[in-house]
């Protein structure tokens, strides 16, 4: 049995710019990923399958169109071996909350697959192939901290190193679907990421649309603001979940005492 690690993505700016032939977005964003997130299991077998348990596994869709079956079938097609693996997911991740759930499992796939199959590819390899299967799985593959521009799968280190960094993750226990935040954002670039400002001078442009279909977001982001403790409050990716950031995890556990009575989703964890 392989265990893998399915990172939750945390999106800590998110700059929106022009639209692309294609239908998507340039944008440019910082990823991070925390400890919290879902794990992937799997095994030798003769056919396929993909079983999962969790709290969160209900929302999830377990079809053929699954992103872990489709990503598994891609790096069988792609290194030429038979699509044998039985595959079982913890799910943790709130789904369609802006935490790229089923990018980073996906992305698990890739990597714990292309050690079962003894593939031994390079994970700039694996992120290669993973751009058909979203903007967001590519930089799933890596799990570390990147500036993505384009449409999300251009990487390149971010300068600033995060890691450890306490951060408290909370949804107010609704789903806010992508491609209606997108079609709700004003279409105004303001501007692109630069490495020589701080993180609360950049921003998620994707909040006002993301409040305006669900307003509890911005109840969630004051509530995080409220005490002062957190030096970055931000909605992550199209939301609804929002993080804040602490310079120690006893402010980030107080914070999220002091939030435990709403009857969000909280957790506290830490940027890898």
């Amino acid at each position: 049995m392989i265990i893998e690690p399915a990172p939750a993505k945390i999106n800590l700016a998110l700059h929106l710019r022009r639209r692309r032939a294609d239908g998507y977005h340039d944008l440019e964003s910082i990823f991070a990923f925390t400890a919290f997130g879902d794990m992937l299991h799997g095994e030798a077998a003769d056919t396929l399958t993909l079983s999962l348990a969790g709290p969160t596994a209900a929302a999830a869709d377990v079809g053929d169109d699954n992103l872990v079956l489709r990503a598994a079938r891609m790096l069988a097609a792609a290194g030429g071996v038979w699509p044998g693996a039985r595959l079982h997911l913890d799910k943790q991740i709130p789904v369609a909350a802006g935490l790229g759930g089923g990018s980073a499992d996906a992305a698990a796939a890739l990597r714990l697959l292309n050690r079962l199959w003894a593939l031994d590819w390079p994970l700039e390899r694996l992120a290669a192939l993973a751009e058909p299967l979203g903007a967001d799985v590519p930089v799933c593959v890596f799990s570390q901290t990147r500036l993505g521009q384009g449409k999300g799968e251009a990487l390149s280190p971010w300068p600033h190193d995060h890691g450890g960094t306490p951060v408290l993750l909370v949804n107010p226990r609704v789903s806010v679907p992508t491609g209606p935040v997108f079609a709700g954002w004003d279409r105004q670039d303001r501007g692109g990421i630069a490495a020589d400002l701080p993180l609360q001078a950049l921003r998620n442009d994707m909040t006002a649309a993301a409040v305006a279909i669900q307003p509890v977001i911005a109840d969630v982001l004051a509530a995080l603001a409220a005490d002062g403790a957190a030096s970055l409050v931000r909605m992550s990716g199209s939301g609804a979940t929002c993080l804040a950031l602490y310079p120690n995890a006893g402010a980030r556990d107080r914070a999220a005492a002091a939030l435990a009575g709403q009857g969000w989703w909280l957790c506290p964890t830490h940027i890898l």
